[in-house]
């Protein structure tokens, strides 16, 4: 698996790494004598894409890389006779805890909906989250719509995964998130906590060895890709129709090119191992927005004017494949302007197709017309828009 465990120390936060799993000791370097198992907490970054929103929901490719913010989630265990299970997120002010033996363990258990550690989800089961909803409208059933919203849709998340990977036997915890990737930004902040819960998950049914020194790379290749593949569980959970990119980047760390044709199969994940560090510059625009939302809009127009968005999303295919075949040049050199100003031009040309998909929002044209005017860089929207961050590709001697 990616990352280290380390006893004495918090996880790094270092933007090259996916994953880290490590023991958690509060307030001591020595294990605790009581008899409940130690807590324990899991890491994973966030991401930016850096060419091929959207189109990659159409198994179009992608080109995204994880970023040094990240979440965390503490697992901290109970007295077996607690019998609960609570999942917190102070960052959005969200604290539920759930009887464990109430919980619709019969739906999730029945031999034709039952699914191991080891499957491949695509698609969630209508019945069970039906059977879910009972426990899901009691979330934060007192908030604001938009709050309340955004609340069970993570404890959607949480519980299907903890439904279908655990068991009625499941030890009492408290998960605790926190997490330094701005929510509703396009940074994969839910794909980051998804990799989380999946990681934690699957390490308390024993699913994963955990990170050990002497670890082969085809078993961390194993263990990666199964965090991965509940990850995306839990994005359909909050998304509807992700299409994978930030569960994997979060869960691989890195960058990839990414593609996803055939959802009932694993993406094509081809990690760019030389992937240069380019001097991009991270805008947030502090508008609040939906990914589902602009998926859907952008599926909508697509069923409206077929043949001209499907044009669209194949042109930011060739902007992608473009930018992915002078990132992988043997004498591709990112600090030669021409390079820089190739790099830059494609920037350019995917955030005016995005543009054209109708998933930009004037706060965003008012960052790229800033950029323009001061000369200072190249400037897109990432992730699926409608607000959100912008990142810019900055030149190499920016004008004052």
């Amino acid at each position: 698996m990616a990352g280290t465990v380390l006893p004495d120390r918090r996880p790094s936060a270092t933007a090259s790494n996916g994953l880290t799993v490590q023991p958690f000791y509060p307030h001591s370097h020595r294990r605790p004598s009581a008899p409940m198992m130690p807590p324990f907490m899991v890491s994973a970054p966030g991401k930016v894409i850096v060419y091929g929103e959207h189109a990659v929901v159409y198994g179009k490719a992608a080109i995204a890389a994880s970023i040094s913010l990240r979440s965390y989630l503490l697992v901290t265990f109970l007295s077996k006779s607690r019998r609960t299970v609570t999942l917190r997120f102070p960052d959005i002010q969200l604290d539920h805890t759930w009887n464990i033996d109430d919980l619709p363990w019969a739906a999730f258990s029945h031999p034709k909906k039952k699914k191991y550690y080891y499957d491949l989800v695509t698609s969630l089961d209508p019945d069970l989250v039906a059977a879910m909803q009972p426990h899901i409208i009691t979330v934060s059933k007192n908030l604001p719509e938009a709050t309340r919203k955004i609340h069970q849709n993570s404890a959607a998340s949480f519980l299907y995964l903890f439904l279908s990977l655990g068991s009625q036997k499941s030890a009492p915890c408290v998960y605790t998130l926190r997490s330094t990737i701005p929510i509703g930004a396009g940074l994969g902040s839910s794909g980051s906590i998804a990799v989380c819960l999946s990681a934690a998950l699957l390490l308390q049914i024993r699913a994963l060895s955990g990170p050990h020194p002497d670890q082969p790379p085809q078993e961390c290749s194993l263990q990666i890709e199964r965090i991965n593949r509940w990850a995306f569980v839990g994005e359909m959970c909050i998304h509807g129709n992700p299409s994978g990119v930030d569960n994997t980047v979060s869960a691989g760390g890195k960058a990839v090119l990414f593609k996803r044709t055939d959802y009932n199969k694993p993406p094509t994940v081809i990690p760019l191992r030389n992937f240069p560090e380019l001097p991009l510059l991270l805008v947030n625009t502090r508008q609040s927005r939906s990914t589902a939302t602009e998926v859907a809009k952008v599926a909508a127009l697509r069923a409206a004017h077929p043949t001209i968005t499907n044009h669209l999303l194949d042109s930011i295919n060739h902007v992608t494949e473009s930018a992915h075949a002078l990132l992988t040049s043997p004498g591709f050199d990112p600090t030669h302007p021409a390079a820089l100003q190739h790099l830059g031009d494609l920037i350019t040309i995917n955030h005016g197709l995005l543009v054209s998909l109708g998933v930009s929002h004037p706060k965003l044209e008012r960052i790229r017309e800033l950029i323009d005017h001061t000369g200072v860089g190249w400037t897109k929207l990432t992730g699926a828009g409608g607000g959100g961050c912008a990142i810019t590709i900055l030149k190499p001697q920016p004008a004052e």
